[in-house]
């Protein structure tokens, strides 16, 4: 008589087993996600086209490491209370003086137009440091007075990328969002041209991301010789494509027909950017030791894209 009892017991303690499999791999997933490690990043919401994106909640927010998906914590908008931000304008002191000089202007407009809740900083880059004409402040006007014409001499400022590192190792942490709008040629006389591994470059980025700094990066050419060579501004616009991008900001003006005829409209985009910024944390995997780690954000919102650096910087699990 046990033998008709066999199978349904089985099946029985098979499912019991499956089920147990499921609660336990729900707990690990739950354990997984509790454990992390916070990380925090400023992504922007771009729209996908016209000039308004659409409002994003913090359940519209995917992050991704690999294939897995990591718990949001916090997605809060970079108004009221948590509208601060401190922005640097480093503008190359080895730029045309003709070129930029005519820009001068609208870089003023920018400065004054931003609200209270913006510290604005100047500094040139020059003998591969950044040369702090106005430390962060709240008096815009003040800070507007402190632009001047670039000293135009070619090769003057040997790697702009030497210099972006400068400000940002001395750029005190901050709760606020920290930006810089540099505006360069973008050339690495130091190290050269024609290498997309540039090591300067490449270390830029890694410091201003270490930091949680976005960098945009409006193209201007410099004086003398490489102020006009195809081949040096090809690579001088590549190399700042990429340090926006990597960083979680924008490039303007990607051409190679001499200089822009105003920075008013890439200006006026920045300034959008910055009314469409968010504080997200969530919890990435416990690394061993403190590092980089690749991270990829989402929405299912219709007409966003979430623009972030492609990395985060993750302190060591415990």
């Amino acid at each position: 008589m046990n033998k008709r009892y066999e199978i349904p017991v089985l099946i029985s303690v098979f499912g019991l087993g499956l089920s147990l499999f499921g609660l336990a791999s729900a707990l690990a997933q739950e354990a997984s996600a509790t454990g992390g490690v916070p990380a925090h990043m400023v992504v922007t919401v771009e729209p996908r086209h016209g000039d308004t994106p659409p409002a994003i909640n913090q359940e519209d927010v995917r992050v991704y490491e690999g294939h897995d998906r990591d718990k949001v914590t916090e997605w809060v908008p970079a108004q009221g209370d948590r509208a601060a931000l401190e922005l640097f304008v480093l503008l190359d002191d080895g730029s045309g003086s003709g070129s930029l000089g005519t820009q001068l202007e609208d870089i003023r407009r920018f400065i004054n137009a931003q609200p209270a809740t913006t510290k604005i900083g100047v500094a040139y880059m020059r003998d591969g440091t950044a040369m702090i004409e106005q430390d962060l402040t709240d008096d815009h006007s003040q800070a507007a007075k402190k632009l001047r014409l670039p000293l135009g001499e070619s090769g003057v400022n040997g790697s702009p990328y030497f210099s972006l590192s400068d400000l940002v190792k001395r750029w005190p942490a901050s709760l606020a969002r920290r930006e810089v709008v540099m505006i360069s040629d973008g050339i690495d006389r130091y190290y050269g041209s024609g290498d997309v591994q540039d090591p300067y470059l490449q270390t830029a980025i890694d410091d201003a991301v270490r930091a949680g700094i976005l960098v945009s990066a409006i193209y201007n050419p410099g004086a003398g010789h490489f102020g006009h060579s195809y081949w040096q501004t090809y690579w001088g616009q590549i190399y700042l494509s990429e340090l926006a991008e990597k960083t979680g900001g924008e490039a303007y003006y990607i051409g190679f027909n001499g200089p822009a005829v105003s920075f008013g409209p890439y200006l006026q985009d920045v300034e959008r950017r910055l009314g469409h910024q968010y504080f997200l944390t969530f919890l990435a995997k416990p690394p061993r030791k403190a590092g980089f780690q690749q991270v990829k954000l989402s929405t299912e919102v219709p007409n966003a894209d979430l623009v972030s650096a492609g990395r985060v910087w993750v302190p060591a699990g415990r």
